[in-house]
Protein backbone atom coordinates (compact mmCIF):
# COMPACT_ATOMS: atom_id res chain seq x y z
CA UNK A 1 0.00 0.00 0.00
CA UNK A 2 1.59 3.77 -0.76
CA UNK A 3 0.84 6.19 1.64
CA UNK A 4 1.21 10.22 1.20
CA UNK A 5 2.29 12.73 4.25
CA UNK A 6 2.02 16.07 3.70
CA UNK A 7 3.35 18.84 4.99
CA UNK A 8 3.37 22.30 3.25
CA UNK A 9 3.82 25.72 4.61
CA UNK A 10 0.90 28.06 2.72
CA UNK A 11 1.83 31.72 2.05
CA UNK A 12 2.76 33.31 -0.76
CA UNK A 13 3.72 29.95 -1.94
CA UNK A 14 0.88 27.66 -3.39
CA UNK A 15 1.96 25.04 -1.56
CA UNK A 16 -1.15 22.44 -2.09
CA UNK A 17 -0.21 23.23 -6.03
CA UNK A 18 3.30 22.11 -5.81
CA UNK A 19 2.76 18.78 -3.88
CA UNK A 20 -0.26 17.99 -6.32
CA UNK A 21 2.84 18.11 -9.09
CA UNK A 22 5.17 16.16 -7.29
CA UNK A 23 2.94 13.47 -5.99
CA UNK A 24 2.16 13.48 -9.88
CA UNK A 25 6.09 12.73 -10.85
CA UNK A 26 6.67 10.73 -8.48
CA UNK A 27 3.69 8.52 -8.60
CA UNK A 28 4.96 8.49 -12.18
CA UNK A 29 8.59 7.38 -11.62
CA UNK A 30 7.94 5.01 -8.89
CA UNK A 31 4.53 3.74 -8.86
CA UNK A 32 4.77 -0.27 -9.21
CA UNK A 33 8.56 -0.21 -8.57
CA UNK A 34 9.73 -1.95 -5.98
CA UNK A 35 13.01 -0.72 -4.36
CA UNK A 36 16.39 -1.44 -6.87
CA UNK A 37 19.91 0.15 -6.14
CA UNK A 38 20.52 0.07 -10.01
CA UNK A 39 17.40 2.36 -10.63
CA UNK A 40 17.91 5.03 -7.92
CA UNK A 41 20.12 7.82 -9.66
CA UNK A 42 17.74 7.34 -12.60
CA UNK A 43 14.44 7.74 -10.34
CA UNK A 44 15.76 10.45 -8.54
CA UNK A 45 16.84 12.14 -11.09
CA UNK A 46 14.15 11.99 -12.88
CA UNK A 47 11.77 12.82 -10.12
CA UNK A 48 13.49 16.20 -9.62
CA UNK A 49 13.73 17.20 -12.76
CA UNK A 50 10.24 16.13 -13.88
CA UNK A 51 8.67 18.17 -10.55
CA UNK A 52 10.98 21.63 -11.55
CA UNK A 53 9.76 21.36 -15.37
CA UNK A 54 5.99 21.58 -13.90
CA UNK A 55 6.80 23.97 -11.24
CA UNK A 56 8.34 26.18 -13.64
CA UNK A 57 5.52 25.86 -16.65
CA UNK A 58 3.03 27.39 -13.99
CA UNK A 59 5.12 30.95 -14.86
CA UNK A 60 5.05 32.23 -11.80
CA UNK A 61 8.05 34.36 -10.26
CA UNK A 62 9.85 31.88 -8.01
CA UNK A 63 13.09 30.14 -8.14
CA UNK A 64 12.94 26.56 -7.14
CA UNK A 65 15.07 24.29 -5.63
CA UNK A 66 13.88 20.43 -5.76
CA UNK A 67 15.47 17.64 -3.80
CA UNK A 68 14.86 14.01 -3.13
CA UNK A 69 15.78 11.28 -1.00
CA UNK A 70 14.94 7.62 -1.59
CA UNK A 71 15.94 4.65 0.70
CA UNK A 72 15.16 1.22 0.96
CA UNK A 73 12.56 0.64 3.86
CA UNK A 74 14.28 -0.70 7.22
CA UNK A 75 13.79 -1.05 10.82
CA UNK A 76 15.42 2.46 10.93
CA UNK A 77 13.62 4.26 9.60
CA UNK A 78 14.18 7.69 7.83
CA UNK A 79 14.59 11.47 9.34
CA UNK A 80 15.02 14.36 7.29
CA UNK A 81 15.49 18.03 8.36
CA UNK A 82 15.77 21.48 6.91
CA UNK A 83 15.99 25.02 7.84
CA UNK A 84 15.46 28.39 5.46
CA UNK A 85 16.38 31.90 6.47
CA UNK A 86 14.10 34.21 3.97
CA UNK A 87 10.75 36.04 3.61
CA UNK A 88 8.24 33.94 5.13
CA UNK A 89 5.81 36.19 3.61
CA UNK A 90 6.44 35.23 -0.02
CA UNK A 91 8.73 32.40 0.09
CA UNK A 92 7.53 28.56 0.58
CA UNK A 93 8.34 24.88 1.22
CA UNK A 94 6.53 21.82 0.33
CA UNK A 95 7.55 18.63 1.22
CA UNK A 96 5.97 15.24 -0.17
CA UNK A 97 6.72 12.07 1.77
CA UNK A 98 5.54 8.99 -0.64
CA UNK A 99 6.63 5.10 0.89
CA UNK A 100 5.37 1.49 0.02
CA UNK A 101 6.45 -1.65 0.96
CA UNK A 102 10.10 -1.79 -0.09
CA UNK A 103 10.77 1.98 -0.07
CA UNK A 104 10.46 5.58 1.58
CA UNK A 105 11.00 8.66 -0.59
CA UNK A 106 10.92 12.57 0.10
CA UNK A 107 11.03 15.10 -1.90
CA UNK A 108 11.26 18.75 -0.68
CA UNK A 109 10.42 21.65 -2.75
CA UNK A 110 11.86 24.96 -1.86
CA UNK A 111 10.39 28.21 -3.82
CA UNK A 112 12.06 31.60 -3.45
CA UNK A 113 10.30 34.84 -5.00
CA UNK A 114 11.95 36.47 -7.41
CA UNK A 115 11.41 40.30 -6.67
CA UNK A 116 11.69 42.44 -9.71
Amino acid sequence: MEEYHRHCDEVGFNADEAHNIVKECVDGVLGGEDYNQNNINQWTASMVEQSLTHLVKLGKAYKYIVTCAVVQRSAYGFHTASSCFWDTTSDGTCTVRWENRTMNCIVNVFAIAIVL
